[in-house]
């Protein structure tokens, strides 16, 4: 069976003092001991602790992974989440997932693999009770809240909204999906992708594993899970950084290309320097000071006081876990002039807000020539972020272009 979820209730646990090591961290022992209480207290929680028993099977544990991500201390309370992945002939992958209930901090996750055995200890198909409560249910593919999507030891957050050839929206920094909001139902005929890249919005932010490389790596994780072969890619700012990974990594799942706002070149010394100061500022004040230095900055002067306070709440909300690798991230990336040119033959729409004082329309024009038969679109009266600021113009622009990749993509009618 494909990958799925499992729907159970989340488990809450305390940390007591005698589950810590002498420096008061939860220890490797009494980790696995709280997962292995979560899973038992999920089997309460719905058919019973006896439902093994019953059947006249054992659920024993073939193989553990656990990846640590975060301390937990005493007096902490953590959420426990168990989630199917796999359900074999006689085995079955169960992925758990702790956080902190308070901050919704990753903590730690765990990966066993289960085999049901019989009492003489071989091996036995999974009994049809134990299948019906394991069993994974199909992603959700309707609008709504966002669901989650396990991918390299973290969840990302994704909004899925239509059928149709796939659009994959790529948010820059330190924003989170929600900048695509007025693209996600405009486009019928078009299956819209907008996840919370790992560290962002209400994905999962573990203090380690931040990359261009990791991002565009976990985005083609998240299109295997949801089954889409190939996407137009449209990615804003450090989105656009992560599209220019995604093709040099994996070129082939790419139909068109939207770059938003962005820019090709690696930050120069000076800008190197301006990402160590920022991750200075965030331990000083965290997301809000970045906030507040970024606002002036990403909006055009003609952003209403509301769309400014959104966008300021978006920034601030962000975990510090995440702000800090997006900007190593950042820092970090390799050049991408060089692979403008390879991009021929690919269809592709760059789009720079009018009044961007960020990536100006410089740099769009610089990249709109590098990129053989690429189209310029400069969208008025915006700044840093026209699909905000200049929702139904963006839309337009990306319509038309969609509308001209007609003879490559198939829409349905």
């Amino acid at each position: 069976m494909g990958a799925g979820r499992v729907t159970q209730p989340p488990v809450i646990l305390s940390v007591y003092p005698d589950d810590c090591d002498a420096f008061g961290h939860l220890n490797q022992a009494a980790f696995l001991t709280l997962f292995e209480r979560a899973r038992w207290e999920a089997l309460a929680l719905g058919p019973g602790m006896d439902l093994f028993e019953r059947a006249g099977v054992w659920p024993a544990v073939r193989r553990a992974s656990i990846d640590y991500q975060a301390p937990a201390f005493p007096g902490q309370r953590l959420r426990f989440q168990q989630v199917v992945t796999r359900l074999g002939r006689t085995s079955f992958t169960m992925r758990q997932v702790a956080r902190r209930d308070l901050d919704e901090t990753l903590i730690a996750t765990l990966e066993s693999v289960f085999v049901c055995i019989d009492r003489s200890g071989s091996a036995v198909a999974v009994p049809p009770s134990v299948a019906a409560f394991l069993a994974p249910a199909p992603p959700l593919m309707d609008a709504g809240p966002p669901h989650r999507v396990a991918v390299h030891g973290v969840e990302l957050a994704l909004d899925d909204r239509g059928t149709g050839p796939a659009i994959l929206f790529i948010h820059g920094y330190p924003l989170d999906r929600t900048l695509w909001r007025h693209q996600l139902d405009a486009f019928p005929g078009w299956r819209t992708l907008a996840p919370d890249l790992r560290g962002l919005g209400r994905s999962d932010a573990p203090d380690l594993g931040y990359s261009m490389a990791t991002y565009a790596d976990d985005l083609v994780a998240l299109l295997d899970l949801v089954g889409v072969d190939d996407v137009v890619l449209c990615g804003l700012s450090m989105g656009g950084y992560v599209a220019f990974e995604f093709l040099r990594r994996h070129r082939p799942r790419v139909r068109g290309l939207v770059l938003v706002d962005t820019r090709a070149s690696a930050d120069s010394a000076e800008g190197r320097k301006g990402r160590e100061t920022a991750m200075a500022d965030l331990r000083d004040g965290g997301p809000p000071l970045i906030a507040e230095q970024m606002l002036p900055r990403l909006l055009g002067p003609k952003a209403s006081d509301t769309l400014r306070d959104e966008v300021r709440s978006m920034m601030a909300s962000a975990p510090a876990a995440g702000v800090h690798g997006a900007l190593a991230a950042m820092r970090d990336r390799p050049d991408s002039t060089g692979l403008l040119p390879s991009l021929s033959g690919l269809p592709t729409l760059v789009v720079v807000g009018a009044e961007d004082r960020l990536t100006p329309p410089r740099d769009a024009e610089a990249i709109a020539k590098a990129i053989p038969g690429a189209r310029l679109a400069v969208i008025p009266d915006a700044g840093h972020l026209p699909p905000l600021e200049q929702a139904e113009a963006f839309n337009g622009q990306l319509r038309s272009f969609l509308d001209g990749m007609a003879g490559t993509v198939s829409v349905p009618g």
